[in-house]
């Protein structure tokens, strides 16, 4: 939520200094960061009862505060005193992971957790990694009026996405001004100075690390009691989040693969419904559609494979595209870029996959989430009616897009000759 609060000042800022495209005069903007940060911390504030000790002993739970060690497969430690139980769950979480590069300890840097702190704002960030986090920080800070460069080791910005995607992310960014070092590892920290691969250089008054998480294992006992990780450094858990220690389960961060805070939530259930109830029923745990969203503008979005993955798996598909260009309120709102894609099995309208990128995306792609958890198809989407004029309507032109490409030939042919007879010609 930090950063999403950082991202609405940012927005804010970048609306009004484009006045003058909504024929406004234009604006002078002056950014008062202490006041941006304030209003962070506040957002922060806020909310943070919402998962505090209150509200879950208020709830009926019994929170116990302190430095926490696993003694036995039913048993934890806290502040000297065991706390037994017939199962446990281990949710401790992640952080951001510090790599290691020569000089960096040296030269000092923020990260997601602690950027937060920030009373001035840096004349030249320097963002190391171009993943979702790094992408959202580095155009924010660039909108509030920082010099930025993203530096990452990828080939191009949001790996995980399609190229095409990438592509307009990076073109967003670069009009923006933002400085992209693409496919370059830093090899060394000076003061004031980082290196590139190939010796380029860049100079900056602060760095922003955002090259991933690590999940928190260290320190809990887990070694001594056999609990293994898996090869990214997760704890390694069966389908019904079991460690190998069958009393032992894991949720969010610290078991992965998704490092989302809605996926933490989404695991939390089948970890605590299967510790309570596994001797009568156990439910595996369900990954079959698994939305996500980057925060930049364009927004990205995403749930089930996209081109990338789909090739990579061996999985046949048809693609559907409809560009945002031609949408009536994306027209109205100065926001007509970007495009609607699905991807569907062969033959069928069975979505295995939709990415928006666009005005919006985070909102959009609902739709296709809530169709291809229930087994909805583009024929439903195409069927249902939506507001006018909305963005939402993308998603059902897509499913026109999709229809047009699969029209019944024969059948127009006949039809066709019907009007030509009625008209007598």
């Amino acid at each position: 939520m930090p950063s999403k609060a950082l991202i609405r000042s940012a927005r804010m800022a970048h609306y009004a200094q484009r006045a003058s495209e909504f024929g406004l005069v234009p604006m002078d903007v002056q950014v008062r960061f202490a006041d941006v940060m304030s209003r962070v911390r506040s957002v922060i504030a806020t909310i943070e009862p919402h998962d505090s000790v209150e509200r879950f002993t208020g709830l009926g739970v019994d929170c116990v505060q302190g430095e926490a060690q696993l003694v036995s497969p039913w048993e934890v430690e806290v502040n000297g005193d065991r706390i037994a139980a017939r199962n446990i769950v281990v949710a401790t979480g992640g952080r951001p992971r510090v790599p290691d590069i020569p000089g960096l300890e040296d030269v000092g840097y923020l990260t997601s957790d602690t950027v937060w702190e920030l009373e001035q704002l840096p004349e030249r960030l320097l963002v190391l990694g171009g993943g979702p986090i790094g992408c959202e920080l580095a155009q924010a800070f660039a909108r509030l009026g920082a010099s930025v460069s993203i530096a990452t080791r990828g080939s191009r910005l949001l790996p995980r996405e399609d190229s095409e995607v990438s592509d307009v992310v990076e073109a967003a960014f670069t009009a923006e001004g933002i400085s992209l070092h693409l496919g370059k590892q830093p090899e060394a920290f000076a003061p004031g100075v980082c290196r590139l691969e190939g010796g380029e250089s860049i100079a900056f008054d602060a760095v922003l690390l955002a090259v991933g998480r690590s999940p928190n294992v260290e320190g809990l006992g887990l070694e001594a009691l056999g609990v293994e990780l898996n090869p990214a450094g997760h704890l390694d858990v069966d389908d019904f989040l079991r460690t190998r220690v069958p009393s032992i389960y894991a949720a969010g961060d610290v078991a992965g693969p998704y490092l989302f805070t809605h996926m933490a939530s989404h695991q939390a259930w089948y970890a605590s419904v299967n510790a309570l109830f596994g001797r009568f029923r156990k439910f595996r745990v369900d990954y079959s559609v698994v939305p996500w969203a980057t925060f930049i503008d364009p927004e990205v979005a995403r749930v089930g494979l996209n081109e990338a993955d789909a090739q990579a798996q061996g999985i046949a598909y048809e693609v559907s595209r409809y560009d945002l260009d031609d949408l009536d309120r994306a027209i109205a709102d100065g926001e007509a870029k970007g495009f609607v894609k699905v991807l569907t099995k062969p033959g069928s309208d069975r979505i295995l996959g939709a990415t928006i990128v666009g005005y919006h995306a985070a909102e959009l792609i609902n739709e296709f989430v809530l169709a291809m958890k229930h087994g909805l198809g583009l024929n439903k989407i195409l069927g249902t009616i939506h507001i006018y004029p909305t963005l939402s309507e993308g998603n059902k032109f897509l499913a026109g897009e999709w229809r047009k490409a699969r029209k019944p030939e024969k059948l127009l042919d006949i039809v066709e000759r019907y009007h030509r007879f009625n008209r007598g010609a």
